[in-house]
């Protein structure tokens, strides 16, 4: 840590792990999948109680109205939670944007509930990771970043959605509000590897519920009759996987519909994410899906409708995200981490920002592994190390290094 300033050192000396531990282990312990909102209620109500430890006025913003397909073909309203603002000093100038999601990927009946040590540095529990561990370095290095002089002429707002893990479909328009005018943006989801690598450029995500509508008949006395719903639906699905190339990936995921075996289905629905790597390979897959679906509607004689579309655009690094890497990777060499970056084939709220034109580094969170799976863990030691790593970042930016 040589090249650290005095004013640095100072900043991050008070952190340690023990309170940072506490909350992850408690918060870990509280099942808040995005679909259990009595869970998210009480993840949020915790969260805001922690968070106002900070300036600045913490509301629980509703979120806005989400729908969804049903397997009848019905679009119905898709129930989220609540998602937690802190503003801090909004009237400065220098204004940045700190994100995280509350919610995880295990529902209130999955078997994945407890957490348990592993080895002395090792913490398995659901969320642990990915991500109350990366809200937890969030809280301390601002708690430790408000002792900076330079806090005083910057202001910073903090957003922790409830739905993340299913795209951020009720909560995208207030990461847009948020991003607006900001000069840069850290969201804590786990480094990309567990040696602290982070996530570099991103690929973008599209989620899509195709609904198609055939005929019903008898299978037996008159099948001609009858436009099979089902067949349409895995013909668009053989489809589109050939539409795949290198910039663009498409994953059929699921077929609903169908009716008895001597009946000539009426009603399919195709569920299918894409990946594009490029703006480009995202716009062209828009047209060359609208020609699909009239070639499908033709030659099967059924009738079509889509819901979804592309919600997270692709996350290229220009040069002013390029140089607010530059400036994470270097603070981290100066506090002895070494550590680099690699593209990454998921997605997240940093997608979001990054469309919005503000630089953001996306994986300020803790190190760990396995995430999305029972298996997934926490490196805790990297609680101290990444909040010592955010609170002098802050700091730097607080103080013009990327002006």
């Amino acid at each position: 840590m040589q090249r650290l300033t005095q004013d640095e050192r100072k900043l991050i000396e008070p952190i340690e792990r023990s309170a940072m531990l506490e909350r992850t282990e408690r918060w870990s312990a509280i099942n808040s999948g995005t679909g259990n909102l009595t869970g998210l209620q009480r993840q949020a109500e915790e969260l805001a109680h922690a968070f106002a430890a900070l300036p600045g006025e913490v509301e629980l913003r509703a979120p806005a109205q989400v729908t969804s397909v049903d397997a009848s073909g019905r679009e119905i309203e898709q129930a989220n939670g609540q998602h937690l603002i802190l503003r801090v000093r909004p009237a400065a100038q220098r204004r940045f944007l700190l994100t995280g999601h509350m919610d995880t990927v295990y529902p209130a009946d999955h078997p994945f509930q407890a957490g348990r040590w592993i080895d002395g540095d090792t913490y398995n529990a659901p969320g642990a990771a990915d991500m109350k561990g990366g809200i937890a370095v969030m809280l301390a290095a601002l708690v430790a970043f408000e002792r900076s002089s330079a806090a005083a002429s910057t202001g910073y707002d903090v957003m922790i959605n409830s739905d993340e893990e299913t795209g951020s479909l009720s909560s995208a328009a207030l990461i847009a509000e948020l991003a607006r005018g900001k000069t840069a943006a850290l969201t804590y989801e786990p480094s990309a590897r567990p040696d602290g690598t982070l996530a570099h450029s991103r690929g973008g995500s599209g989620n899509y519920s195709v609904t198609i509508s055939g005929r019903a008949a008898h299978a037996g006395r008159n099948p001609q009759d009858g436009r099979n719903a089902i067949v349409a639906a895995g013909a668009l699905a053989v489809a589109l996987k050939t539409m795949e190339h290198p910039d663009l990936a498409i994953n059929p995921a699921r077929i609903d519909g169908g009716s008895a075996n001597n009946v000539v289905p009426d009603l399919a629905i195709l569920r299918f994410n894409i990946r594009p790597k490029t703006a480009e390979a995202a716009l062209n897959f828009e047209r060359d899906f609208s020609v699909l679906l009239q070639h499908i509607e033709a030659v099967h004689e059924v009738g079509t409708h889509v819901h979804g579309g592309i919600t997270r655009p692709p996350k290229p690094v220009d040069l002013e995200a390029q140089r607010l890497f530059d400036l994470v990777q270097r603070t981290g060499a100066d506090l002895g981490q070494d550590f680099g970056w690699q593209p990454s084939g998921g997605v997240c709220d940093g997608n979001n920002i990054a469309a919005c034109g503000v630089p953001v580094v996306d994986t300020m969170g803790v190190r760990g592994g396995a995430i999305h799976s029972p298996e997934e863990y926490l490196i805790a030691s990297s609680l101290a190390e990444r909040a010592a790593l955010s609170a002098v970042v802050l700091h730097r930016l607080a103080t013009g290094d990327l002006a």
